[in-house]
């Protein structure tokens, strides 16, 4: 894999309406999971939400740009349910289709784990102030702790710019069909080009 690790404290895109928006609290768990049976490690997943009322969603690593990535996915899934603009029912789901830059859940999938010994980036927010979510105030540090308890082996300090993301461009490019004219046009990387995408998706609706 490769790619370049990311300050995980960039500032989020404002509101292009100047509206307040939702800021949902955001820890991300990087680590190594051993997931033998998808839907057993998903049902996991549920439980930590269900009893720590939080947001929980997981991600490849591979197709993780960087940090901010996850949590501009947050924010803008926030804000959509907060209008009653979501496409889906389940907040976390609502997540990950920003965090894929598309609004079929489907393809949107492709972010998100699989079978195997593999590293990966759990979300976990709290939804618990975003009107329409019908969520309570979450324990975000019983779900990270239960996160973790999941994992092979974690990453410490996700939230202070020493989580390394660690990207594999080629699949990043193929997934969100950025091409050698795109990145060549652009001033920046291509962390901004996805980047870009999560936030268009507001605009595409």
């Amino acid at each position: 894999m490769t790619g370049p690790a990311v300050d995980a404290d960039e500032e989020p895109a404002p509101d292009p309406d100047g509206e307040p928006a939702p800021e949902p609290a955001v820890r991300l768990v990087r680590g190594t999971f051993a997931i033998d049976d998808l839907d057993a490690f998903l049902a996991d997943l549920d439980g930590i939400a269900a009893e720590t009322g939080a947001v929980v969603q997981a991600f490849d690593v591979d197709l993780v740009v960087s940090p901010t990535q996850l949590r501009e996915a947050a924010r803008l899934a926030a804000r959509a349910i907060a209008r009653g603009e979501a496409v889906a029912r389940d907040p976390a789901v609502e997540v990950l289709l920003y965090a894929a830059g598309r609004r079929q859940i489907d393809r949107a999938l492709e972010v998100g784990v699989s079978e195997g010994e593999r590293p990966a980036v759990v979300l976990v927010a709290d939804f618990g102030g975003v009107a329409g979510a019908d969520r309570s105030t979450a324990d975000l540090d019983a779900a990270v702790e239960a996160v973790r308890g999941l994992a092979i082996d974690t990453v410490d300090d996700p939230d202070a710019g020493g989580f390394p993301t660690e990207f594999d461009a080629d699949r990043v490019r193929e997934y969100y069909g950025v091409t050698d004219r795109e990145l060549a046009a652009t001033t920046g990387d291509l962390t901004d080009v996805v980047r870009e995408r999560v936030a268009l998706l507001d605009v595409e609706k």
